[in-house]
Parts: C-alpha cells; sequence; structure tokens
C-alpha cells in the first residue's frame, strides 16, 4: 500500500470544483471479519470519469477503473477491504473527469499486478510451448471453424490472481480447466499453462484436472429435458479480456446466434454473453450470463465433474462439490494424480433441480431470472498448494458452508 503523495494531495485539492468526491460507507453485518471484501461503486451518473484515488485513514489503497461495456467510458470503480464483524469503515473516493485540469496533471495510478489475462495465438516460430507470443485482447470464430480448439495456444482465455488460474476452452463445450499452484503469486505469464520440466523443479504450479466433456468447473450448457447439451451450432464465437488489474480480471466468452439442440424450426437464433470476474485474494469466479431477449422458458444446466472416486456434498439448495483424485492427463510418466475440491453456489431463483450425480458430472438444472440473467459462482482448491487452501474432504466441505454462508451476508455500501 502506498500513501498519497504530498504534490498529488496539492493537485486534488487546487482543482476540486473540477472532481466528483465521494464516501463510501462499508458495513459488515455478519459475524466474521471480511479480507478482501470487493466493493464496486457504478460510475454511471459521473461523466467521463478519466482517473479514480481511493484511500482509508489517509493511506492510498489500490483502485480499478473499468469501461465494462467496451463504449469508451470508465463504468464502475473497484477496489477491496477488509471488513472487520458488525463494524463500519470509510473509503474517500476522488474521481477526476477528462479534460479537467487535475486530469491533466495527474496520470493514472499505478500498482502491483494481483490478476492477469491472456488470449496467446500460437507462433510457428517458437518451439517452447511457454513462450509463445502472439498476444490478443479478444478473439472471434465463425461457424465456419471447424476445430476453434486448437486456434489459441492454450485453447482458449486464461485468467488467473494469487490463488488459482482458469483457461475456458474455446469450442463447445466452453468448459473451465484448473491450474494448481504450489506457491501464491502469479505465474500464466511464464507458464502459459504449459509447465516447463524447469519450472516444475522451481515450483510452478500446472494443470490439475481431467475434464474431458464433462462440465469441468461449471461450464454453461443447455438442457434438452434428459441430459446438458453443449453449445453448438452457434453462427460466431468469441472470448474477450474486459480488464485486468491489481483489484479484478474480468473476461467473456460471446455465442452470437446460437440456437440449442432439440429447438424447434422457429426459434429465433439466441446471443448470449458470459461474463467471469476474479478478484484479487478470491478463490471464487463470480459467473453471469446475460441473453439479448427473454428466455424464461429455457432451461439451462451447470455443475462440476465428478471426479474419478471423488466424494460429494450437497446441501440440496445449490451448493455443490466434490473431493476427488485422478490424472489430469493420459500421460502417467510424465504427471501425477492430482487431488482438487471443486464447488459450486446456484442461487435459488434460477434453481430447478438437483440432478442425481452420474459417473461424469454433479449437475443441476437451471433457468434465468426476468432479467434475462442467469448468475452463479464457482470455485476450487488444489491440494498441492503449500501454506494455503484445504487439504481434506471434511475441510472442504465445512469451507463451502462458510462460503455460502459469507456470500449471502455482502457488505452493505452507502454512497455519500
Amino acid at each position: 500500500m502506498r500513501y498519497l503523495s504530498t504534490l498529488m494531495m496539492l493537485l486534488l485539492a487546487t482543482a476540486a470544483s473540477a472532481q466528483y468526491q465521494l464516501t463510501a460507507d462499508i458495513y459488515n453485518p455478519g459475524s466474521k471479519d471480511l479480507l478482501n471484501t470487493p466493493v464496486c461503486i457504478s460510475l454511471e451518473q459521473y461523466q467521463d470519469v478519466m482517473t479514480g484515488v481511493v484511500f482509508i485513514d489517509g493511506k492510498e489503497i489500490p483502485s480499478q477503473l473499468d469501461d465494462l461495456n467496451r463504449d469508451g467510458a470508465k463504468d464502475e470503480i473497484c477496489f477491496l477491504v477488509d471488513v472487520p464483524k458488525h463494524q463500519t469503515i470509510h473509503a474517500n473516493i476522488t474521481l477526476i473527469p477528462a479534460g479537467t485540469e487535475a486530469a491533466a496533471l495527474i496520470a493514472p495510478q499505478e500498482y502491483t499486478p494481483r490478476t492477469y489475462a491472456e488470449i496467446v495465438l500460437r507462433n510457428p516460430a517458437v518451439k517452447e510451448k511457454n513462450r509463445h507470443d502472439i498476444y490478443l485482447d479478444a478473439i472471434t470464430a465463425d461457424r465456419r471453424t471447424a476445430n476453434s480448439y486448437n486456434v489459441q495456444h492454450h485453447h482458449g482465455v486464461a485468467f488467473e490472481n494469487e490463488l488459482i488460474a482458469v483457461r475456458i476452452y474455446f469450442d463447445q463445450r466452453q468448459t473451465l480447466d484448473l491450474y494448481g499452484k504450489f506457491s501464491q503469486g502469479l505465474e500464466l505469464e511464464q507458464t502459459q499453462f504449459y509447465t516447463s520440466p524447469e519450472q516444475k523443479q522451481q515450483g510452478y504450479g500446472d494443470d490439475v484436472l481431467w475434464v474431458g466433456n464433462s462440465f469441468g468447473l461449471g461450464a454453461l450448457r443447455g438442457w434438452n429435458g434428459r441430459k446438458p447439451t453443449m453449445i453448438s451450432n452457434v453462427e460466431r464465437r468469441t472470448q474477450r479480456i474486459i480488464s485486468s488489474g491489481p483489484v479484478r480480471t474480468v473476461v467473456e466468452v460471446e455465442d452470437e446466434g446460437w440456437i440449442p439442440e432439440g429447438s424447434p424450426s422457429t426459434f429465433a437464433p439466441l446471443n448470449m454473453t458470459i461474463r467471469y470476474t476474479l478478484y484479487a485474494g478470491h478463490r471464487d469466479i463470480d459467473v453471469c450470463a446475460r441473453f439479448n431477449r427473454n428466455v424464461k422458458d429455457l432451461l439451462f444446466s451447470t455443475g462440476v465433474i465428478n471426479v474419478k472416486g471423488s466424494q460429494e456434498f450437497s446441501d440440496h439448495k445449490g451448493l455443490r462439490g466434490c473431493w476427488g483424485t485422478d490424472w489430469p492427463a493420459s500421460d502417467t510418466l510424465n504427471w501425477k494424480k492430482e487431488t482438487v475440491g471443486l464447488g459450486i453456489l446456484v442461487p435459488q431463483e434460477h434453481m430447478v433441480s438437483e440432478v442425481p450425480a452420474t459417473q461424469e458430472n454433479y449437475a443441476f438444472v437451471i433457468r434465468p431470472n426476468d432479467k434475462n440473467q442467469l448468475c452463479y459462482k464457482l470455485t476450487y482448491t488444489s491440494n498441492n498448494e503449500h501454506d494455503f487452501g484445504v487439504h481434506s474432504d471434511k475441510a472442504w466441505f465445512e469451507w463451502l458452508k462458510a462460503w455460502r454462508k459469507e456470500t449471502e451476508q455482502p457488505v452493505r455500501v452507502n454512497i455519500r
């Protein structure tokens, strides 16, 4: 954490009339101290914000301005705070519009990165699997691309924070595949999800889950009345990085012109955008799908893979998980068996039914709400984690129950 410099305070004071000054009162109603709690404030009523500064008790804290809808204007300012149980803390926020004296003098703040995201294309000239160097912010494949899975170097957009890392397959499965870390830190830019033997010796993590055609960790699929269906038959499939910064990373998967399997011939093609948000210091991922029209009569499915020989947990109210051990690849000479704990939390407003466990998945049937949105949360731990994480099935299932309780008692934020 860095202190607000004397020069910056002087600049803010001299140009105060051209700024927005806010105070966020952040209250923790729960009986547990909350750490790294995200606070995100809409900037809809504050025009042309270019820079934001947040400080608590006179100390500047890292914050992030994001353009979530890609229209060129910042939509939210987001920061992380620790809030003791039953207490309120106060964050002072200065928003600086473009075109002002302060904006001309004060550059956007730079903080230590705590999240990272990448889309990487294969470079035919590069032989090492962790050295490819064609980086993109977004990529789209149309229906003529027969094998979009192999278009990207690590088969899909990848993102991480200090604790966890995930990639999302760029094909009809859209499966979330998992990377397990031994130590806390950002690694994907170095390993590109293909950790070399030398990097393994140095303590870098690696792929820890074989997903096949399963949900992996919480992929969103269709539902034909009997079983999950893939996101096939689309006109265009897009992956994009919305933001990657000190506070959070946001990525999106968009399916345009999708006709779900089993739809009648009169079904109008559907557009679906799934946003994944990962905050620094968290091992859970927010998933929220948005649809371009009314989909109240459509059913969907999600869940977690039934890891071979895994123990299952469910509270039968939308919280489900497992703990198991399996090979993450078919090569059993150069890989070891990996133990993971997986979890999914679906709000009751989306729940239709809990599907009995199959050999492949622990699944739910779900539906969107009246706003044509479908949101849920995902989490996992890898038994490789040294000095952090969870290391037994019993402890993991207790962690899942505490996670639900914490999720359902978020901080309350009042803006003045």
